[in-house]
């Protein structure tokens, strides 16, 4: 029976006789499916690689490794053609082990039907009915917009009803507010119908500019011979397509013609998020989702050339938030589709930057959409992670904060936020046992030593026995209240107990607001990235919050337990007493009287307190 160990050996025996070439490789499973296609500069070195040491190896390699019997591969005479051929391969096998993009975007079209009264409309798919159609575009947001604006710039209508009526119609309020001249009620002229729609179809094909030229020139026409009826409806559609173009301003771009990329990610999904730009407007937009990547560089690869594989139109320009593996190559494939020069371009400023964060946002949004989550926690914690060069977003955040009153009642709080929210039922308290006095640095490191002895302690317990949840899950990221000194006395902690978190410090300016973020390489900078800003901001006050609320529950009982020390004292007279005085100092203060004036406080117990505080008065 061939084991395991065996299956390894032959598969690394075969690859170490391939050519150190460049070419294409198909990994196949036991009934000789193809579940993945990679490509190699020297094929040789990149297939045995599989069947060694797992140790550099992702999850989804090593699993993808574990299903592999066999395998081909294809030589070629350069790395380029290896991903031309890759592609192509993918794309006719589509192989489990690679990242797929599903392309469930219908095509949808403008339809124009013939006859005395022809009609614009939307269209999901071309039949053969004599119609003209005008497409085929991949949103049908879109089509449907354009279409919609089309018939009210031309006064098209926008009804059911079929022409010529049996008889004649009261227009509806669309003709009475000048969005449709209303053939059912005679007020336009077939004649003149069939050229309004001859003036919409020239729009739709030629763009607003030739389209504004031409009816200028009309118009123009129009007011010398007379006829300035004629004149006045041009000149009113002239300035509808004016505003039309206005409104598709509104998101638009410097460079005419682009594509933006962006990835954002969860700890299990991840979103690639597309904006199609076209004669400088956004014309498409689409997203996808797919499970989260081990590898950013290689997804982004993968991406690209699957959406590119799916999509006919290519520009010359793609703005992505960082660069695929291979960028040079993919760069190189697609030019060659296109005809000339395709450049990726990550955007460090200006309006190309808000596009590129406006495409992020978008991600965020459908991922948190399908995880079920808000979209603005989901990009705060895709911010933060790429702010502090996490592998992906920390789901799972701790902070910790400390709290005394002059180094008394040294108290720690402990906090948990959850996909970017609140998570109370895991909050922990800790009251500082080591030491007396102030010293932040120690309490800090005593209390992340006591937590981390709790979740080594939890993972200990046998399988089936309850565990704290507080303590027996790892964090994904710690942020400590406090600066350089208390993140250095912590991080010396983790070495000594062998722990491996992302630990930072939240630092804060002199009005005590979140200012930067500080770990080994020095602060970094918070306050131009708005989400993970907001996010650290509120974790910071919420640990500030449970810290201090924790220490001064722990005064008020130790204040408390002084004055039911007094005789006739007990803990609801000694309540009355603090709610009235505020403090033990202020009780101290107080004359007999004063005391006597307290609710609940009679005379016997009145003169108590007054000789506790005055023994030498007595």
């Amino acid at each position: 029976m061939t084991t395991e160990l065996d299956r390894e050996k032959r598969l690394r025996k075969k690859a170490m006789s391939l050519p150190l070439r460049p070419g294409v490789y198909l990994m196949k499973d036991k009934s000789g499916t193809i579940i993945y296609v990679g490509k190699a500069k020297a094929l040789k070195n990149r297939v045995s690689s599989y069947f060694g040491s797992h140790t550099n190896h992702t999850t989804k390699v090593i699993r993808m490794v574990e299903h592999v019997q066999d395998f081909d591969y294809i030589v070629t005479d350069s790395e380029f053609e290896a991903l031309v051929l890759e592609c192509s391969l993918i794309k006719q096998h589509s192989p489990k082990y690679n990242i797929l993009l599903k392309d469930d975007k219908g095509y949808h079209y403008v339809k124009i039907t013939k006859g005395d009264w022809p009609r614009i409309d939307a269209a999901m798919q071309l039949v053969d009915d004599g119609s003209e159609y005008i497409g085929p575009y991949t949103g049908s947001f879109a089509v449907r917009q354009t279409v919609d604006e089309v018939k009210k710039i031309f006064r098209l209508p926008q009804c059911t009803k079929s022409f010529p009526v049996t008889h004649r119609q009261r227009p509806c309020l669309n003709f009475h507010i000048s969005q449709c001249s209303a053939p059912c009620a005679g007020k336009i002229s077939q004649t003149d119908y069939k050229r309004s729609v001859e003036q919409a179809v020239e729009f739709l094909k030629g763009g607003s500019a030739e389209t504004v030229k031409r009816m200028q020139a009309e118009m123009e026409q129009a007011a010398e011979n007379l006829d300035f009826e004629k004149a006045a409806v041009l000149r009113d559609r002239i300035n509808a397509i004016t505003k039309f173009g206005e409104k598709q301003k509104v998101v638009s771009a410097d460079v005419a013609e682009q594509d933006v990329f962006a990835l954002a990610q969860s700890q299990d999904k991840a979103c690639l998020a597309v904006l199609r730009f076209f004669a400088g407007r956004l014309c498409d937009t689409e997203h996808f989702i797919i499970d989260a990547p081990e590898d950013d560089a290689v997804a982004r690869y993968e991406l690209i050339m699957g959406y590119y594989s799916m999509r006919e139109r290519i520009p010359p320009r793609i703005l992505i938030d960082s660069l695929p593996q291979d960028a040079e190559l993919i760069a190189q494939w697609l030019s060659e589709k296109l005809g000339k020069k395709v450049s990726f371009v990550i955007p460090q400023r200006g309006g190309q930057l808000k596009l590129l964060e406006m495409c992020r946002s978008n991600a965020s949004e459908k991922l948190a959409l399908s995880l079920g989550r808000k979209g603005k926690d989901t990009a705060a914690l895709d911010e933060l992670a790429r702010l502090l060069g996490l592998a992906s977003p920390p789901e799972y955040i701790e902070s910790y904060d400390i709290s005394h009153t002059a180094g008394t009642d040294n108290v720690a709080g402990m906090i948990v936020f959850k996909n970017g929210q609140p998570y109370k039922q895991a909050y922990k308290r800790f009251k500082i046992k080591g030491f007396e006095g102030q010293d932040d640095c120690a309490s800090m490191a005593e209390v992340l030593e006591r937590r981390f002895t709790h979740y080594f302690e939890e993972n200990a317990k046998p399988e089936g026995e309850k565990r704290d949840e507080g303590f027996a899950k790892l964090p994904d990221l710690i942020l400590l209240d406090g600066a350089e000194m208390q993140v250095n006395a912590v991080r010396a902690v983790f070495l000594r107990m062998g722990v491996d978190v992302p630990l930072y410090g939240m630092v804060k300016d002199s009005s005590h607001r979140t200012r930067a973020i500080t770990g080994e390489g020095g602060e970094i900078s918070i306050n131009s990235k708005r989400s993970a800003f907001t996010l650290v901001s509120r974790i910071q006050e919420e640990v500030h919050r449970f810290a201090i609320e924790y220490h001064r529950k722990r005064r008020s009982a130790g204040i408390s337990t002084t004055l039911t020390q007094i005789e006739g004292v007990g803990q609801k007279r000694a309540a009355a007493l603090l709610k009235h005085f505020k403090s033990v100092n202020a009780i101290k203060e107080a004359g007999f009287d004063e005391l006597c004036g307290v609710k609940g406080v009679d005379k016997r117990s009145a003169q108590a307190v007054f000789d506790y505080f005055h023994p030498d008065k007595g």
